[in-house]
């Protein structure tokens, strides 16, 4: 029993530092939990690239107020340390989404910016704040920018 716990102990110390010494997850899924241009949360999802930059892409729906309409969004991000498990992020990419309405329905398409900070823990946990403004092509829906402010709480592995 005590080789059990010294064995498990170790292993949980050799996954904790390897953890925490990565500065980019090779994938992590969660949520992004903000305002998404009145879709509410997205499901979000990133991919490591190399040692500072990754993708990530976010699917966000919204089934309310006479409104159907999903978003899907694809970011290229520039990750950069800050102090410990602090990153700092910048990110440009690009989205396309539908939506019905009673007036009418479409598709449209966007620009995004992405900018912000995340807290790596020792555990499988990133949590980060970040703000993307959308510029969309589309009068009916939206033609102006957004300025979308999330919380981000995404499982690494």
């Amino acid at each position: 029993m005590k080789n059990l716990k010294t064995l498990l102990t170790l292993a949980f110390l050799i996954i904790a530092t390897t953890l925490s010494a990565q500065q980019i997850s090779k994938n992590a899924i969660g949520l992004r939990i903000g305002d998404n241009d009145g879709l509410g949360g997205e499901i979000s999802y990133q991919r490591h690239l190399n040692a500072n930059n990754r993708l990530e892409f976010d699917l966000g729906f919204r089934d309310r107020d006479d409104v159907e309409a999903f978003k899907l969004v694809g970011l290229y991000q520039w990750v950069r340390p800050i102090d410990g498990n602090f990153n700092w992020y910048l990110g440009a990419g690009g989205g396309i989404g539908s939506y019905d309405t009673p007036v009418g329905d479409g598709t449209f398409a966007l620009v995004a910016g992405n900018v912000g900070i995340e807290y790596n823990f020792g555990i499988p946990l990133l949590l980060s704040l970040d703000m993307r403004p959308e510029l969309s092509f589309d009068d009916t829906y939206s033609d102006d920018l957004d300025f979308d402010i999330a919380l981000g709480i995404r499982y690494q592995f």
